[in-house]
């Protein structure tokens, strides 16, 4: 089967935006290609149009691919919801919650099913380009791993191994990856590419051949840094809000420990006239904020005290009482209640919590957990706009009474007396333009004629062209034929 699979000296190496920039660079040349990542661990999660969830950077693999996302594209989804715990979520629907030291056990089975979408996929297409997750340098993790040299392996694809010399050590990163390697697996592996340079690429000429001659590795070539990545939906929280910050509004996203689904912030950031932070914990919340975002989260009740601890409660009230507006998604609409009740223990212990008290709602989570996308109306402007819904949890209220919007003819959301406090359970509003230009100038920033959709498509195509120059991408190609 025709597949080529990208593996990293470590995480946040860059293999994601790697994948996306190959894939594209691959359609470009008439190929249907799809993308694949066996495992993949994180709490941004794309929801399918079969209502399953994936890993938000393979969504936008398939973007690159111009194919809709899959559950086959991401047949193991951990969702940690505790620094040992975390949901298992098996082609799209969820299996079961596991502590980290029993994961293990369910590796065989998972790996049937890692297996049975990969070959789903690479018979329904030409090319299939794969991610590793973390690094096969873990080799502690080797026995049973469906994530990296285990998957490639098993399903006999080659690899190419990604270093990041921005980090500093490219060349033990590689050469020291090969020497903890089994033997067999280093056969896998057909060469590198050497990510993220800065500065005059001659510099590193030296180094990039000894790594050739210390690992009889074939080098495909040096990337340099592609400043637009920014532009381009994030999986990493922290890789929010990294273009220009010179606008006039700002807008203050809180970095909540267990943050999900933050893709709302994507739009936000490429709009030029605003100023976007993700704010880390232990900051206070600026005076100049003009917007506080409370994101999603994968605990609600587990985060309210996170948030407290940072003095944060204090902050919001007090931007609240200087003018300052509020927007709550998800499980920050629930925060921003006056309880969130778990009696059932969905997301942990059961028991109640109380909120924020910035709306007057409250929130009894349930076992039932909503995952679709869906097209609401604007209750103030009747604009339409496209979100997609992923929470547990049914919220209640006097502030209901003013809906955010409607979907279906259901009233969805809650906004305060004074409309400066608005909670929804919508994902994805603002990559609306003329929805996210209207709210702009409602909340007195300035809106642009900018399309988010053509953002992304351009950036992808200028990856791809980035990529192109500088990498031996027919090479790489070639490998996987």
């Amino acid at each position: 089967m025709p597949a080529l699979m990208l593996q990293g000296t470590g995480s946040n190496v860059g293999k994601s935006l790697l994948v996306a920039g190959l894939a594209r660079a691959a359609r470009r040349r008439g190929l249907k290609v799809a993308p694949f990542k066996p495992q993949n661990m994180s709490n941004n999660a794309a929801v399918t149009a079969d209502g399953g969830e994936i890993g938000r950077a393979q969504a936008l693999q398939a973007l690159a691919c111009g194919l809709e996302p899959s559950v086959d594209m991401n047949p193991v989804l951990l969702k940690p919801e505790s620094d040992r715990g975390a949901h298992v979520v098996v082609q799209g629907r969820h299996l079961t919650t596991v502590q980290a030291g029993d994961y293990g056990a369910l590796k065989a089975r998972l790996m049937e099913a890692v297996l049975d979408s990969f070959t789903r996929l690479a018979r329904a297409h030409e090319l299939v380009i794969v991610e590793g997750a973390g690094s096969p340098a873990e080799v502690n993790l080797r026995p049973r791993d469906i994530a990296n040299m285990g998957f490639a392996r098993a399903a006999g694809v080659p690899v190419v191994l990604v270093g990041d010399i921005d980090r500093g050590g490219v060349i033990a990163q590689i050469v020291g990856t090969q020497a903890v390697l089994d033997p067999a697996d280093a056969a896998m592996v057909a060469g590198f590419v050497v990510n993220r340079f800065r500065g005059d690429a001659r510099l590193f000429e030296d180094g990039f051949r000894m790594i050739e001659e210390r690992t009889g590795w074939r080098g495909f070539g040096m990337l340099p840094w592609f400043a637009d990545a920014w532009k381009l939906p994030a999986e990493d929280a922290q890789d929010i809000a990294g273009g220009p910050r010179g606008g006039a509004f700002h807008i203050v996203c809180l970095r909540l420990s267990r943050i999900a689904n933050f893709d709302d912030l994507d739009p936000l950031a490429q709009e030029p006239g605003l100023c976007v932070t993700m704010l880390a914990p232990g900051r206070p919340i600026p005076a100049d904020a003009d917007l506080v975002i409370l994101p999603g989260t994968k605990s609600t009740r587990g985060d309210l005290p996170f948030l407290r601890a940072q003095g944060w409660d204090v902050d919001l009230i007090a931007h609240h009482r200087r003018g300052g507006r509020v927007l709550g998604i998800c499980g920050g609409y629930q925060m921003l209640g006056r309880l969130v009740a778990d009696p059932a223990g969905v997301e942990g212990e059961p028991g109640e919590t109380r909120g924020l008290g910035l709306l007057d709602v409250t929130t009894v989570m349930a076992a039932d957990k909503r995952l679709t996308w869906v097209r609401a109306v604007h209750a103030e402007s009747g604009l339409g706009l496209d979100g997609y819904e992923i929470h547990v949890g049914r919220t209640q209220g006097a502030d209901c009474a003013r809906p955010f919007a409607h979907v279906d003819g259901r009233a969805e959301g809650a906004v305060s007396p004074d409309g400066r406090v608005i909670g929804t359970y919508l994902h994805g509003l603002f990559r609306d333009d003329a929805f996210r230009r209207h709210m702009l100038t409602r909340w007195g920033a300035e809106g642009s004629d900018l399309s988010h959709k053509a953002t992304v498509e351009a950036t992808l195509d200028a990856l791809a062209d980035h990529m192109e120059a500088h990498l031996d991408v027919d090479g790489l190609l070639a490998e996987a034929r």
